[in-house]
């Protein structure tokens, strides 16, 4: 299990309700929730990093890692092999 560390957030008090109506692990699906935006955060301060460090990305290299991206969301999770994708 990861370590956790407990932290106060304010919400509204209808999201709140809502929210312990959908799940009984509130903490997690916190965390849930959470950790794809900061993925993307990281991911974009990265990018952004080895933009400054290499220069922007080309047209070409944007397509190629678009059609990659689209490989891998049209995969079928099931099929042998896909995971190594």
């Amino acid at each position: 299990m990861a370590e956790t560390t407990r932290i106060t957030v304010p919400l509204p008090t209808e999201l709140v309700t809502e929210l312990k109506r959908l799940t009984d692990d509130v903490p997690g699906f916190v965390a849930e929730a959470v950790a794809p935006r900061v993925r993307r955060l990281l991911l974009r301060a990265e990018l952004d990093r080895y933009e400054e460090e290499h220069g922007a990305f080309t047209e070409e290299e944007l397509a190629a890692a678009r059609a990659r991206i689209n490989e891998g969301l049209s995969a079928d999770p099931h099929e042998s092999g896909s995971a190594d994708r």
